[in-house]
């Protein structure tokens, strides 16, 4: 369902009806993804695995900081000083401290996909700093938190897809090559997707314009939310 739900709000045109009902879904379907994950921690940490625990703890939080900030941008989108709340800078630090402490997991075990992805943190709680500040002057500020977001989610859904179903579907194919292509081919996405969505919409306004038969600068047209 979050798979589905992920790619028809993404190809409908944004801002309509449809969009918004399926988008609602899809938060709905990754809460649920959230939910159920607690108590597959537990059942990690009772099988003596506890850096998968860790690893599946840390995951639970990147995807509650996104789907809470996917949620909370449309909503506070007229209201800046409440989306950066408590709750922002508390989930910003959370995620980055998760990460730092995944990193130093990976760089202990060895394992290069921990240190990767625990690198996805640090950065989510830099990039949470760089939007409060720029959002002070940019009256997009909660489209750009909205889709940067929902990138963010749609890594996680492609990753649980992929490393569920690719399994089951090329059983053949080296298990290692697998869950490399599950883990990385979705961040690597991600990357594109956020330098196409910056250039479509994360573009600063335009600087006002003087007319010809005056010295004094045209108003800026306002941005229509």
């Amino acid at each position: 369902m979050a798979l589905a739900t992920f790619w028809t709000a993404g190809l409908v045109k944004k801002g309509t009806p449809l969009h918004r009902r399926v988008g609602q879904v899809y938060l709905l379907a990754m809460l649920a993804i959230i939910l159920t994950g607690i108590p597959l921690v537990l059942q990690v940490i009772a099988r003596g695995q506890p850096v998968g625990a860790l690893f599946l703890t840390y995951l639970l939080v990147l995807v509650g900081n996104a789907t809470w900030a996917a949620w909370r941008a449309i909503r506070d989108r007229r209201d800046r000083r409440a989306f950066f709340g408590p709750m922002y800078w508390f989930a910003a630090a959370l995620t980055a401290g998760s990460g730092l402490a995944i990193i130093a997991l990976g760089l202990q075990t060895g394992a290069v996909l921990l240190q990767v992805f625990g690198g996805v943190g640090v950065f989510a709680g830099i990039g949470a700093l760089r939007s409060w500040r720029r959002s002070a002057t940019d009256p997009k500020w909660w489209l750009k938190e909205h889709y940067g977001a929902m990138i963010g989610n749609g890594v996680a859904t492609h990753i649980a897809f992929f490393g569920i179903g690719l399994r089951s579907l090329l059983p053949g194919v080296d298990p290692v090559l697998l869950q490399q292509f599950a883990w990385f081919t979705p961040l690597a996405g991600s990357l594109v997707a956020a330098w196409w969505l910056g250039r479509k919409y994360g573009r600063p306004a335009g600087a006002p314009q003087t007319s010809p038969s005056s010295s004094q600068p045209s108003p800026v047209p306002r941005l229509n939310t």
